[in-house]
Order: structure tokens, then sequence, then C-alpha cells
């Protein structure tokens, strides 16, 4: 279908000479307007997507001429390549790839052998509601099953009969369980989250999590399952913290067990890379590895900008690949996994930075370059200029069996060689000075790992405090140190030698890491398409989208359908994110999960008026709770005796207005 000769629109003309007049916005913000029915609105709410926007737009005009150069095979590159040939219609053979290592994936990554040891520098944490991702791999061959069954097909029989959870999401005291059911926030500290809920963005430009919220928040379960779960610092930006709140708020009460999350059967690189990438070579992209882009040359005429020329380097040498002005180029700017330093068993990872040589093409100094050339291209330096601030470590170990294995089977939802869910996510050891946390995803983990192999992955999140046992910062530790670290926080010290015995660790140091957190300011990340340019969109964690995170493969995704949307012009729409921040039935659910599973204030209330109702199905139930509890009336009983008891008892009417008016001031943060 990329040819306009194939298409017959004569029976249509009418309607296309329409939309081609109509204006367009292929990104809309679902946060800035009301949700009504009326004439002006011809399209689904931009967050409320299903079937009906899962159609193929028309081709533009001259597709078939037109070339796309995509800098970097991360996810997000190879997403816009899917969008150009299945939305944009052009040719697959007129897709290049411009990739500067000598394999695709970006950060990620699964490599190595059992002998030697697996590889990978990080996971994913996945759910159900990333719009954008399922629909590329709702399209793309499965990696296991055959024609005509899909990558989503395949995940879906994995994941709905293996249900995640964790059963240890929290140690302590050298190998003990520590009580995870309880969020920890006291009614105080509950407020402090909800005025971040409240507040608006722009009011949040280079505000820490630590200037937002008090000590005792930052001490608190809930702030501990968070910061682990995502990597957040406490000197990371509380923006970024806000919307990671409305991205996930249906997911809040999964948060201490891992039952809100989804995995896959094998590593990142084999169970999305490789398929996808298969798929766009089968079509005829072509990959080009080992080439560096260091900077484009960008015309601008007023404040139009166009890109003529791509400098690259590669085995032969300095070129620059000409763009034609109706050509596109797709660029990922920054690089969360960029000067990784490795180490092993018997080495520490040595970090070498790259250097401020302009002519260096990597993610970040490329990005350096375009943002000398206009302020449109954002402030790289907000993000990569504070190593110390972004730097964590993880290490991959690869294991026979010893008495880490049998440590790891009492803290596992199955036997971890079983194939199904092993930890269900993190485990964190709360009183590790690193805070150390490690995962067992689903075994085997690799395709060719052998059946008496587990694969387990470590990461520390703090990197400039001692151990707890081994007395130095953990970049400064050889693979068997941080092993023997993990021994003791799992009271297997005194087995550390055969532990070390039977285990090859390999360590990543990633300087980068949660660079895309670093606190920032309107301005400080370029549009997918910047203003003005005219055939150039940048992609990745560095980009500004409405109300998306960073650090997930549904962002990188998004900014990538995007900006191929826009550079075409695609009359087509990209989903806002899930609207579990406006459902009922969630808020409510949150509400009560923050305040560690205890009815909230007015919970009898609304019980007593939707017992017995159509609508008593949103309200939540208590730990101990069954549907036919919702229909007695102890609740509201007593929490109306405590309203009685605080305006009657103890205030006058006059003063319990101005308790009220006060407590409504501190939540929406007002003095």
């Amino acid at each position: 279908m990329s040819q306009n000769s194939e298409i017959d629109l004569t029976q249509l003309k009418v309607h296309i000479d329409a939309m081609n007049k109509q204006s367009f916005n292929v990104s809309p913000d679902a946060s800035t307007y009301h949700l009504h029915n009326g004439i002006d609105s011809t399209l689904p709410p931009a967050d409320l997507h299903g079937s009906y926007t899962n159609h193929r737009p028309l081709p533009t005009p001259g597709i078939e001429q037109r070339h796309a150069y995509i800098v970097g095979t991360g996810i997000a590159g190879l997403s816009a390549a899917f969008f150009l040939i299945r939305d944009g219609h052009m040719p697959p053979q007129n897709i290049t790839f411009l990739e500067a290592d000598n394999i695709e994936g970006g950060a990620l990554d699964g490599a190595g052998n059992a002998e030697e040891g697996y590889l990978v520098r990080g996971g994913r944490e996945m759910e159900m509601a990333y719009q954008n991702f399922w629909d590329v791999f709702s399209e793309i061959p499965a990696l296991e099953l055959p024609a005509p069954f899909t990558v989503l097909d395949e995940y879906r029989i994995v994941n709905d009969v293996d249900k995640n959870w964790s059963k240890a999401r929290l140690l302590e005291k050298q190998g003990q369980l520590k009580d995870s059911s309880i969020m920890g926030l006291t009614k105080l500290q509950q407020i402090e989250l909800v005025k971040l809920l409240l507040a608006r963005k722009e009011d949040l430009d280079d505000i820490t999590v630590q200037k937002w919220f008090s000590e005792g928040f930052l001490n608190s379960n809930f702030y501990t399952f968070w910061r682990t779960m995502f990597a957040f610092q406490n000197w990371h930006s509380v923006l970024e913290m806000k919307l990671y709140m409305h991205r996930f708020l249906h997911l809040m009460d999964g948060l201490n067990d891992m039952t809100a999350l989804v995995f896959p059967k094998y590593n990142q690189y084999e169970s999305f890379v490789l398929p996808l990438k298969t798929w766009l070579v089968e079509q005829g992209v072509k990959i080009t590895c080992n080439t560096m882009v260091t900077d484009l040359d960008i015309e601008s005429t007023g404040d139009i900008m166009t890109t003529n020329g791509i400098k690259t380097i590669g085995i032969k040498g300095a070129d620059t690949i000409k763009v034609n002005e109706r050509d596109l180029v797709f660029v990922t700017t920054g690089s969360i996994v960029e000067d990784t330093a490795y180490g092993n068993d018997d080495t520490v990872a040595e970090l070498k930075l790259q250097g401020e040589d302009p002519n260096t093409g990597s993610g970040w100094q490329l990005w350096k370059n375009l943002a000398k050339k206009s302020a449109v291209f954002g402030r790289p330096e907000k993000f990569c200029g504070d190593v110390n601030a972004s730097t964590w470590q993880s290490a991959t170990l690869t294991c026979k069996p010893s008495p880490l294995i049998d440590k790891l089977k009492t803290l596992s939802v199955n036997e971890p060689t079983s194939g199904k869910t092993v930890t269900g996510g993190i485990i964190t050891f709360t009183d590790s000075n690193w805070l150390m946390s490690f995962t067992v995803n689903r075994q085997p983990h690799f395709r060719d790992q052998p059946k008496d192999v587990v694969v387990i992955w470590v990461y520390g999140l703090i990197m400039d405090k001692d151990g707890n046992y081994i007395k130095k910062p953990m970049p400064h530790c050889t693979g068997k140190e941080i092993l023997a670290e993990v021994c003791y926080h799992l009271g297997l010290i005194e087995h550390v030698d055969e532990v070390i015995a039977a285990t090859k660790v390999r360590i990543a140091l990633m300087p980068y890491i949660t660079s895309q957190f670093m606190p920032r300011a309107k301005g400080d990340r370029p549009g997918v398409v910047p203003k003005g340019c005219t055939n150039i969109a940048c992609m990745g964690q560095f980009v500004e989208t409405h109300n998306d995170v960073v650090f997930t493969l549904e962002s990188s995704v998004r900014t990538a359908r995007i900006g191929v949307y826009s550079l075409l012009g695609i009359k087509k729409q990209v989903p806002d994110i899930y609207p579990g921040q406006y459902d009922i039935r969630r808020l409510l659910r949150a509400t009560r999960t923050l305040n560690s599973d205890k009815a909230f204030l007015g919970e009898g209330v609304l019980r007593r008026i939707l017992s017995g109702t159509y609508f008593e199905h949103i309200l939540p139930l208590g730990p101990d709770e069954t549907p036919e509890d919702l229909h007695k009336s102890s609740l509201f009983e007593q929490q109306l005796q405590s309203v009685r008891d605080l305006f009657e008892d103890r205030h006058p009417l006059d003063s319990a207005r101005t308790w009220l008016q006060a407590r409504l001031d501190l939540l929406r943060g007002r003095n």
C-alpha cells in the first residue's frame, strides 16, 4: 500500500479533500480540555483510545520518493521505522538506520553465555496500558510461535496464566522478611502526596523530590517501594515524580507486591529487539552499524530549519550523507547507557567519559552540537552535567547450584527453574548502605541458557557509601566483592566462598542511567519536532511530551510515533496516557492504598449512599472484606461519630469552619 497509484481515492474525494484542509493535532493533551460530546468532537478523546482508532491513514503524496534516516537503533528508532512503514506507507527500502554500536537495541540489551557470564545492563518493568508499545507488537511476528501469532499474542499466553507477584518485596537484617503490606504514610505525609498530585506542572520547574517532601515521607515504606522500583533519587525531579503518579495511578495498589506488573519470557533484547529488527530487515529496511553520527548540517532561513546533511564517522572514515529537503531525519538525543563501564569477577568497572570534542559522535555530543545551533534543541547539560547524581551500577549473576540458589527458593513465588514467575520483581535490602535490590525473572532468561543455570540481576542505587560488609563504595568493587555483599544481606556470608565458586559476575557502571530524572524546567528538553524544524524529529528519553513519563518503553515508542505522524502530516492521533487518573474506581482504590488499606475519611458516607445500588462496585474493599460488607453501616456510624466528636464536642461551629478551610488551603498548597 506504499504506492499512491495503487489506491483509488475517487469514491471518497469529497471527504478526503475536506480532511486535507482540516487542521489536525497528532498528539493532543487530554489534561487541557473538558470531556464532552458536541459538533466539535469528531475524534475520540485523546486518552480514550480503542479499536476505533486502529485505522490505516492514507499515504502522504509523494511518499515513494522520500527517504528516512534514523540515528540509533534503540526501541524508539526501531518503532519509528515501523510507523513509517505501517502508517506512513514509506517503502521500507527508503529507510536507513545509522547505529554507532555493532549491534542493535540501544539500552535494551542481553548478551553473553553461561561460561563467561550473561549480561543485562538493566530491565524494564512493564504494564498492560502501554497503548503505543502494544500497538507495535500486536503486529510483529512472535519470537517462538508460528505465523500468524505476534509478540503480543505470545506475551499474553505467558502472563495470563502466570500472574506476577512478589512474596518478599523487602528484606532486612541479613535475609529476614520485612513487612511490606503497608505504605507507612501519616495523614500529613499523605497530604504531601495529594498536594503534588494537585499541583500544576508549570509550577514544578527545577524542584527536587527532597525539597517537596518531608524527611518522614522520604523514610516511609511507600517511598522505598517507589524509589527502588523506578530508580528515583532524592535530588531528582519532583515534576517527573508527579507525572509518574498520574501515569501509574491505576497501579498504586500493586506497588508493594508487584501485582501491577507484567514481564516477558526472556530478556528484553530477545523478547522485543530481535523480533522487531528481524521484521524490519525482512521488509527491506537497511541497518548500518559501526557508524557514528557526529552532527547534522542544518540550513536556517529565519526560524525555519531544514537538515540537508548528516555527518558520520564509520569504518571508512568521515563522510556526509546528503539529505533532500523532503527527506526525514530522526535523532535519538542523549543516552542513558552511554559510556557504560564494564567489570567482572576480578575487575572493577573503570569509568571513562567521552571528551568534549565536538567531533565525537556520542548521543550526548550530538545533542550538544544540535543545541549549539538553536535553543529549540534544549539544554543537554541539565541532564548529563552531573554524573555523580545520575550514576548507578548493576551486576548480572550467572549462577550454578549453590546456597545462593537454595536461599532464592525460599524467597520465590515458584521454583526458580520452573519457567514461571520467580521473585516477581525486585527484592530490596532496606538496610543496605548501597540500597541494593535484586530480581530473578522467568528462567531461562536467555534462550540458550542451560537448565541448571539461574540468572540474577542486582543493582545499587547509592554510589557514595561503603557497603555494610565490603567497606568501600559499590563502584570500587569487583564482581566477587559485590557478590559477597549480596551474600551478607541474604544471611549467607558463611557460605560466600561456595557461592563465589558457583557464580560468574559481570558488572555495568552507567554514568547517565538516571539522567532523564534530573531536575528540569520548560525548554530543557526539545519537542519531538522542535519549533521551526521541517524534517527533523527527536526521540527517546530526553524529549518533551504532554503527560507521559520517561524511563519506559512506552515513552520511547510514543516519541517515535509523534515524530513520524508530525513530519508526514498523518491524520491520526497518538493516544495520550491511559486515563486511570480520571477513573473514580482507581482514585478511591489509590486513596485507600495510601492510607495503608484503612478506610479514608468519608468512605463511610460513600458506602451509605452507594451500597445496594448499581454503582456499589466502585467502592474499594478492605483487605479482609467481601462485597457483602459494603451493606453494613458500621463504618458509616464510626466515621459519623468521629465527625461529631470533632465538630460538636471539641469545636464550636465557627472554629470547625476555620479548621476545615485551613485544611482545604493546606491541600491546595496555599499559604
